[in-house]
């Protein structure tokens, strides 16, 4: 699967340990997500779960779109879920702010539903941060490698 842009090697390393069938999933995913906002910011984590992050800008605050990577499945989260408009009820959780649809198969993404989802994400957080002097399309790992 050729991708849009290098995942950063940080990244890599870390998800080249998950399952094969979890690893192509989440670069198809990534890719979607790509796909719809190419001038997002990836910022990459590795905590309870390997995470990258889709931001307006290269920091947290501003991410709209997070897939996080367990051990046997991923899923696609909204970091202001609840604040959406989800009028085909895809979102599930019940936190304070994210809201997530569950990935198991390419089909659970690559659809008319979630793809308006994700504009609305984009809309959202473009609406709710100043743009000025901001780099795009950077890759950012937030991982901490041992030495």
């Amino acid at each position: 699967m050729s991708e849009i842009r290098p995942i950063h090697p940080d990244f890599e390393y870390f998800l080249e340990l998950k399952p094969i069938t979890l690893g192509a999933l989440y670069k198809a995913l990534r890719n979607y997500v790509l796909s719809i906002y190419p001038d997002s910011n990836e910022l990459f984590y590795h905590t309870h779960a390997l995470t990258s992050v889709y931001a307006i800008t290269p920091k947290l605050g501003s991410g709209f779109i997070h897939i996080p990577i367990y051990n046997k499945h991923l899923n696609l989260g909204f970091n202001k879920g609840n604040l959406l408009d989800d009028s085909d009820n895809l979102l599930q959780g019940t936190g304070k702010l994210i809201r997530h649809i569950p990935i198991e198969k390419v089909e659970d993404f690559k659809n008319k539903k979630v793809e308006k989802l994700i504009n609305k994400a984009v809309a959202f957080s473009l609406s709710d941060v100043e743009l000025d002097n901001y780099k795009t399309k950077q890759s950012i790992s937030k991982i901490k490698m041992a030495k």
